[in-house]
């Protein structure tokens, strides 16, 4: 049975791919990248990044804790070494939360036109 794109799971995500996830220019996507050792893309040939999903994992847990915690990214960075984890889910969380009420919000606003 031949392969359809969607069965195939991309492994690399430019950073533009990345930082139309967060909805963030790709200047913060480099930036961040600098100031935090745990993202680390591979470079193509061009010297293109390509990032992994454990790098959009950590952009995820980096983007909670900044833009939404309101962390300093000296903050950040402490608080990734010693509660990496519990950061990542709680950042997984929040995420989940935020789409279940878009979801919420978009059912209210058709119910509201019946």
């Amino acid at each position: 049975m031949p392969y359809r794109d969607k069965d195939i799971e991309k492994q690399y995500f430019s950073i533009s791919e990345v930082a139309e996830l967060f909805d963030v220019n790709t200047s913060l996507i480099r930036f961040w990248e600098k100031e935090f050792d745990a993202i680390k893309p591979r470079k193509n040939k061009k010297g293109n990044r390509l990032f992994t999903r454990k790098d959009i994992e950590t952009f995820r847990t980096i983007h909670h804790l900044v833009k939404k915690k309101g962390f300093t990214l000296d903050g950040a960075r402490k608080h990734l070494k010693t509660h990496a984890k519990e950061a990542e889910v709680n950042a997984e969380v929040s995420e989940r939360l935020e789409n279940i009420r878009a979801t919420l919000v978009e059912l209210k606003k058709r119910l509201e036109q019946e």
